[in-house]
Parts: C-alpha cells; structure tokens; sequence
C-alpha cells in the first residue's frame, strides 16, 4: 500500500549553520553517508546505520535524516509495528509506527526532532495512514539529559505535536505501566470510519 513518493527535503537554518532535512531516504542513499558517533541511543552507530538502511528497504519504511556537512546527525523511521506487538493485531495496511527518533547530543536544542517529523507528515500521502508512537520512559536518556520522567515527557509530546500526534488512552499493559508513558497518534484525512473504529478496538484490546 505505501508509496514511495520523490524524497521531500528543506533546510534548516540553525545557530551553527544550514542543516538539510530530507526524506524518505533510499537504502543507496544511506550507503553513501556515515552516522555521527553520537547516535548510540539503541545500537552502536555503524549498526544503526545497517538497521536504518534495512527499514529503508521495506515497502512501507521510510526513513527521513537531518545532514550536516554529509553526516547523519539525526534521523527518525516509519515501518509497520512489530507483528509480535498488539498494534499488529489486526495486521492494518495503514497503520505505521514512528520507531524510532535520535538526534546527535550536540544537535539537540536545535528543534532538529520536530522539524523532522514535521517534514515527514507533509507528504500528502501520509493522510492515508494512521501513525502512532508508543513512549516508554524507560527508553528515554534522561540519565544523560539530567531531565525528570515528566520534563522529558513534555519535551517528547511537544515535539509529537510538531507531526500532529496526540496522546490517546490505550488499556495496553506497557503504556499503563508508568503514567509518564503514552500512545501517540494521528489519524490522516483520509482514513475510513471503519478503520478509525477498527484502531479504537485496537487501542482497547479485550476491554
């Protein structure tokens, strides 16, 4: 169902100069560009890469990076939930994940998140697709960032609202787990009542 439409870009100007911001972005594109060391927040930087570029690969993933001087500083990917997770329940062709989010430490500060996803919902075609974003504190670095649970939860929801994703209640057991987490979502225009009915079963699965 997805289409891979020519790769959208725009650039950024920031207190340290132009930053593009481009996507999706195809596997040889990725083969082309190296990853800042800073981005280790799930794997080390050279396997991240190898993952990003494997998402790239699938019908529906698409990848969207911010560049400075040719190195990925961050990037932010869309691919249908893990079949094993309760969002794939229903195996729905039109619903997507946002994965996964990281911008470099010495980047951030620069709205480099919001302005990625921000880009990456203008594609008119992305109205077609429900999007969520599943947020467990426990895969936040507040360690790093020195932040509380609730400071970075506000951070994370802001730069959601950039995309148009909005908390919703879900009865789902990891999301219930901690207060600070939630589901993140927006529905496109284009998404039938029978699929939005069908996502609200979804977020209440066995209520």
């Amino acid at each position: 169902m997805f289409h891979k439409k020519k790769a959208l870009s725009k650039k950024a100007d920031t207190t340290i100069g132009s930053i593009l911001l481009t996507g999706p972005v195809p596997p040889e594109q990725l083969e082309t560009l190296v990853m800042h060391d800073q981005l280790h927040a799930f794997r080390p930087p050279l396997k991240q890469l190898e993952a990003l570029k494997e998402i790239a690969a699938l019908e529906e993933g698409r990848i969207f990076i911010a560049l400075h001087n040719e190195t990925i500083i961050g990037y932010v990917t869309y691919l249908h939930p893990d079949p094993i997770e309760r969002w794939s329940t229903f195996k729905m062709e039109n619903l997507i994940e946002l994965g996964a989010i990281e911008i470099a430490k010495e980047y951030r500060g620069l709205h480099l998140g919001s302005k990625l996803i921000e880009l990456s919902v203008s594609d008119p075609f992305m109205e077609n697709y429900i999007i969520i974003s599943t947020e467990y504190y426990w895969h936040w670095d507040i360690n790093e960032t020195k932040l509380s649970v609730w400071d970075y939860r506000k951070i994370m929801e802001k730069m959601m609202n950039a995309g148009g994703l909005h908390p919703e209640p879900t009865n789902d057991p990891e999301i219930m787990a901690h207060p600070a987490n939630c589901l993140m979502v927006r529905i496109g225009k284009n998404v039938s009542e029978e699929d939005r009915q069908l996502f609200d079963k979804l977020r209440f699965l066995n209520d």
